[in-house]
């Protein structure tokens, strides 16, 4: 089933999960957005760098570390996902506490491990 996600710290540069991140939900037949510091793209996934807001989120998925994620709340709140994902390194209770109080699920786990074991 397409879980439309936006990835946001998306980066061209494939050593990054976020990059591989992209790639793989794509593999696995998810709409994909692309959120990051500098325009690009990854396969046929544009990267913005201004905030986008698409229709309908299934899933917010962070790599952006929690003192960047502070500016980022409202945006991240406003896009009424169903999930937020916190991929390692990412963890924030302040942001946890935030999206849970607006009925947004938060799990702390890594996109690339959940795809692979059938659990996105």
């Amino acid at each position: 089933m397409n879980k439309p996600t936006l990835v946001i710290g998306a980066s061209e540069n494939p050593e990054r999960y976020s990059n591989q991140a992209i790639k793989m939900l794509k593999e696995y037949q998810h709409d994909v957005y692309a959120f990051g510091n500098r325009e690009g793209k990854i396969g046929d996934v544009d990267i913005q760098s201004t905030r986008i807001y698409p229709d309908h989120l299934h899933s917010v998925t962070l790599y952006v570390n929690p003192s960047i994620q502070k500016n980022l709340y409202d945006y991240v709140i406003s896009l009424h996902p169903e999930r937020l994902i916190f991929n390692p390194g990412t963890e924030n209770e302040e942001l946890v506490r935030l999206a849970n109080a607006h009925g947004i699920e938060t799990v702390e786990a890594c996109t690339l491990v959940m795809l692979r074991t059938n659990q996105y």
